[in-house]
């Protein structure tokens, strides 16, 4: 086994550290999330933590970890008679983004349940986990049938493995500790609400700290063994004050002027239900308990909003994370200062402390204030010429003009269903039909690897015709290995949506575009929520441009957006075939992912020789690889010329308004390609 890098050398991340050990001081508080960007010492730091975590007594031979001072009595290695307990490291089980289900919660053997009645179990990671840490790197790109079970896990303390009516529960209470790069996609927000902090890492821009990283870490890879010893005296004080905290902690009082100030605090950020209240609580007792007090101070109260609120006060995917803290210092000021505090002790409000890794602390400074203007600011040095004025009419032969200033977009609303049409095999989500390993049950099949889904009905009947040449004797069935059958089971897929929007001169009136951004705002709302990824190609002036590749996140798309410019010609065939090449190498990545174009545009084509012409052969090759697509029309006024809609023809796809785009009378906006394409 490798020598994990020591926790006391990591340099800086004093939020990261401290969120960190105040769950090893109180694994009440519920665990960890750490955002942030690639590179930072995430998963250096949560690996790191298990050497500082104290042994666990566990039950000998118990492959579910049972307390000796209270076993399990639903334990299926139990029940434990009186035993003497035995220590051990605390356990770090890291749940991988590609796991199987059997892998988390465990394999029964169907085949010896059905034939001999017995209860052959397996344990999963969650069993592993059980009074240790749970963690999952690049949390944000786990599977939706995992995030269920862990969420079904963390609620109940217990995990549940049911197979057609034979089922298998174990205690399952862990410290769950994710880290995620917020560039790729962002978290379910029942599985966010789980982690009871949050903190956001960067890389320090001080050029003597990020020598001193280097120089760290160059001397780890060069002799492991070595540099740990060299830090195992800090390592040792810093598991000391641990322990220390660990006994302190019961004998902390939260006054009822803490309790309101908490209260308070999570009423004025509008957070959802009374957990952010009772991890506030927790994570103000553990403060007080590191810092080696009785009692809990009003910065300790802030310090654990800076770390327990950020990520619950997101009213929707967009919203940057972190707290307005003008707004929390006004709001524990007008709640009134805890009952018997002794301003002489508490921490610095600044985060300094101790070199030992555990005394520094932020507390989750946010990368942008509550109300702050994300709009980008108007008539600065340097700006292109003004937009047109509202209402100025589209002309298809405008001259190409200077790049307009980015307007804001509109205020977002609900779609309709966008879906691909046919049956696909893709990655779990919620837009397409699919085949998929959860879902409703449709058919059987022999299984293909280890049997998941048992289809009873089926398996019954591959196994009938055989009872008496088997030898049966008695009311048992006699179930061999080739009579199980699998089922095949109908759900729900997440798709490419590949949005490619017309930023031409055509497009620029300032409340024109506003609701075309809106329109995208609201369609990429609806792919966060049927877990999709996401893309946005843009053409205007001479070309087409990949604004964003096909990405998990739809807040890197939507800040595009926001920034996005118009102005010039409209080369709509630049950007149907920018679009072409996207997606093309799309299907090679990832070829069970079933792409869905969505154009932005009014249809208007200009600028090089027959710029019409060229779009429609363009679209025309869309079609002929059976690309879905949706051309959302924006063309306004009382005259259209309703190119969008020749657009969408050429295309084998559906064109739709804006207003439709929201009306409840629109349904199955995108058809069959192949039934499209015979009817054009």
């Amino acid at each position: 086994m490798s020598t994990p890098y020591p926790f006391t050398a990591i340099v800086g991340q004093d939020d990261l550290r401290l969120g960190l050990l105040l769950n090893a001081v109180s694994p009440a508080v519920g665990g960890v999330l750490v955002r942030g960007e690639k590179g930072t010492a995430k998963s250096t730091a949560v690996r790191a933590l298990a050497a500082l975590m104290p042994e666990v007594p566990v039950v000998p031979g118990c492959r579910f970890s049972c307390d000796p001072a209270s076993p399990d009595p639903a334990c299926p290695d139990g029940p434990h008679a009186e035993a003497v307990g035995v220590s051990r490291p605390a356990r770090t089980v890291e749940l991988p983004v590609g796991a199987s289900e059997d892998r988390l919660v465990g394999a029964l053997d169907i085949e010896r349940a059905l034939s001999e009645g017995v209860k052959a179990f397996e344990p999963g990671l969650l069993a592993d986990a059980h009074r240790g840490i749970l963690y999952v790197d690049e949390v944000n790109l786990l599977h939706d049938h995992l995030v269920d079970l862990l969420l079904d896990a963390a609620a109940m303390g217990a995990s549940y493995v049911e197979r057609e009516g034979v089922s298998v529960r174990h205690a399952a209470r862990f410290l769950l500790v994710g880290t995620m790069n917020p560039e790729e996609g962002e978290l379910r927000p029942q599985l966010l609400d789980r982690f009871g902090l949050t903190v956001e890492v960067s890389a320090s821009r001080d050029t003597d700290e990020r020598v001193e990283v280097v120089r760290r870490r160059l001397a780890y890879d060069d002799d492991p063994e070595g540099f740990a010893a060299r830090w195992a005296e800090e390592e040792g004080a810093l598991r000391e004050r641990i322990a220390a905290a660990r006994v302190l902690l019961p004998r902390v009082v939260l006054s009822d002027g803490v309790l309101r100030q908490i209260a308070a605090t999570c009423a004025a950020f509008e957070v959802d239900g009374m957990r952010a209240d009772i991890v506030m609580a927790r994570t103000a007792t553990a403060l007080a308990a590191w810092a080696g007090r009785e009692e809990v101070t009003a910065d300790d109260v802030r310090q654990a909003a800076l770390l327990a609120l950020p990520h619950r006060r997101r009213r929707n995917p967009f919203d940057a994370p972190g707290l307005d803290e003008d707004k929390l210092d006004q709001t524990l000021d007008e709640a009134g200062p805890p009952e018997n505090s002794d301003g002489d002790d508490q921490p610095d409000p600044d985060g300094g402390g101790d070199d030992d890794g555990g005394g520094g602390g932020g507390g989750g400074v946010p990368p942008q204030a509550d109300g702050e203007d994300r709009t980008p600011p108007q008539g600065s040095e340097g700006d292109s010429p003004s937009p047109a004025p509202e209402g100025a009419p589209d002309a298809p032969g405008r001259p190409a003009g200077g790049e307009q200033q980015p307007v804001a977009a509109a205020e977002p609303f609900r779609t309709k269903m966008l879906s691909v049409p046919g049956l696909g095999e893709g990655a779990a989500g919620r837009r397409s039909r699919a085949r998929t390993e959860h879902g409703r049950t449709t058919g059987a099949r022999r299984p293909q690897g280890a049997l998941t889904k048992l289809h009873l009905a089926a398996t019954v009947q591959a196994a009938a015709p055989h009872q008496r040449a088997r030898g049966r004797a008695g009311r048992g069935l006699v179930v061999r290995r080739d009579d199980l059958r699998q089922a095949t089971r109908e759900g729900r897929e997440g798709n490419l949506v590949l949005f490619v929007v017309d930023a031409s001169g055509s497009m620029a009136a300032r409340q024109r575009m506003s609701a075309v951004k809106g329109a995208v705002l609201s369609l990429l709302l609806d792919a966060y929520q049927r877990r999709d990824k996401v893309g946005l190609v843009t053409f205007r002036g001479k070309e087409a441009e990949v604004a964003l590749p096909p990405t998990s996140s739809v807040d890197a798309a939507a800040a595009r957006l926001e920034s996005l410019p118009t102005g010039g010609r409209t080369p709509l065939a630049a950007g149907l075939l920018k679009a072409h090449d996207v997606l093309r190498v799309e299907r090679l990545r990832d070829p069970s992912r079933r792409p869905l174009l969505v154009v932005v545009t009014d249809g208007r084509a200009t600028g090089g020789p027959e710029p019409v012409a060229l779009a429609g052969r363009a679209g025309r090759l869309h079609r002929s690889e059976g690309t879905a697509s949706v051309v959302v029309d924006c063309e306004s006024g009382y005259v259209r010329l309703g190119l969008a809609g020749e657009l969408a023809r050429e295309l084998g796809g559906t064109a739709v308004t804006l207003d439709e785009l929201r009306a409840d009378s629109i349904a199955g906006l995108v058809k069959d390609v192949t039934a499209a394409g015979r009817a054009a």
